[in-house]
């Protein structure tokens, strides 16, 4: 069982998440609900609860300052929110969870699902994403954003600048990074194209995805091929091959 509060400042939306709960997903036990930044803080460090579904905007601050008021966040933390493009980026580098209202069934249950199994098999150290989040949010240099990378093995911080290239290994994405190191990420590169196309990162071809910041040139002879920094050759698919050639020139 996972117990949860729910920490919204508009009523209606805590009723029909409430609902939503109740029918889809039984394993979840409302402890209670809170209307704004500083009941919710309260309510938390009383109830300890395992989890808080968190609206970004409410009339007393935002979910981000709620977060920025505790020293250690051991709960773990779904967003709800209407459509705020920039939070919603600011939430997917920092690798956390968030729901869209109106909220959708299946992706309620989704959502609730990753949060029993991260109780049931290693618990994800929420205070680091949270800490990508926040300055992220804080800092709206696009130079200076991070992203989280998970592997089997640790959660990774990156600069998203520090990426020279990815690329497709069936349902997994090799990153590679400009100190010569790599990762293989569980995460498809049409997911992580989503995720870094705003950031300077263009798709030549199918298996892989580029930044643009770390392009050396264009070498014509077998078919076309793009030269990085990191001496690696990135194929160029045909229907892409004008399209490139284009964005390097205005480089």
């Amino acid at each position: 069982m996972v117990k949860a509060i729910i920490i919204d400042d508009e009523k209606k939306s805590r009723n029909t998440l409430v609902g939503l709960l109740e029918r889809y997903c039984p394993n979840v036990i409302i402890l209670g609900e809170a209307e704004g930044v500083q009941t919710g803080k309260a309510f938390i460090k009383s109830a300890k609860p395992d989890m808080i579904f968190l609206d970004i905007q409410m009339q007393d601050g935002s979910g981000f300052r709620l977060l920025e008021s505790f020293d250690k966040v051991d709960f773990e933390i779904i967003f709800t929110t209407a459509f705020d493009q920039y939070a919603i980026k600011a939430i997917k580098y920092s690798a956390l969870d968030y729901l869209l209202k109106p909220i959708v069934p299946d992706e309620l249950i989704d959502a609730v699902r990753k949060v029993e199994d991260k109780k049931i098999i290693k618990k994800a150290n929420i205070n680091q994403n949270i800490d990508v989040l926040l300055d992220n949010i804080k800092n709206k240099d696009a130079a200076s954003k991070k992203i989280i990378l998970t592997t089997a093995e640790k959660i990774h911080v990156i600069h998203v600048t520090d990426i020279i290239r990815c690329e497709s290994d069936n349902y997994y994405t090799n990153f590679f990074f400009r100190d010569g190191t790599k990762l293989l990420i569980s995460k498809t590169l049409k997911e992580n194209e989503r995720l870094l196309k705003d950031h300077n990162f263009i798709r030549p071809h199918k298996s892989h995805l580029i930044n643009v910041s770390y392009i050396k040139g264009f070498i014509k002879n077998d078919g076309g091929y793009i030269l990085m920094d990191d001496n690696s050759k990135v194929p160029v698919s045909r229907r892409r091959k004008e399209l490139i050639i284009e964005t390097i020139n205005s480089l």
